[in-house]
């Protein structure tokens, strides 16, 4: 079972921007409520992507420099990248489909 993998300040390049798949990152607190609602969905995802898109989950507290990089202002935010560039953001709970429908578009 795949689930999204944490990054860091230090690691994001390593992980996201070299990254030879697309790569969906959760930006999320661990106060954050609506964070919690979607954390399972980007799970179920992570599943249903195996081996197309890669995911991580970037927590705003820890990483203030990426998060800032990104204009992250509300959490949770997810942005998805291809060949290191920012191809797509959703911002606050979406339910799967949806999520799915964007995932989609960059594949």
């Amino acid at each position: 079972m795949s689930k999204p993998v944490d990054t860091s300040d230090n690691t994001f390049d390593s992980d996201v921007i070299a990254s030879d798949l697309p790569v969906l990152v959760d930006f999320w607190a661990p106060w954050c409520g609506p964070c919690r609602m979607v954390a399972p969905v980007v799970e179920e995802l992570a599943n249903d992507y195996e081996g197309k898109v890669k995911f991580y989950k970037l927590n705003t507290d820890d990483n203030p420099n990426i998060a800032g990089k990104y204009g992250i202002r509300s959490i949770p935010t997810l942005l998805i990248f291809k060949d290191g560039n920012q191809v797509g953001q959703i911002v606050g709970f979406k339910p799967k489909q949806a999520l799915a429908k964007e995932i989609d578009l960059v594949l």
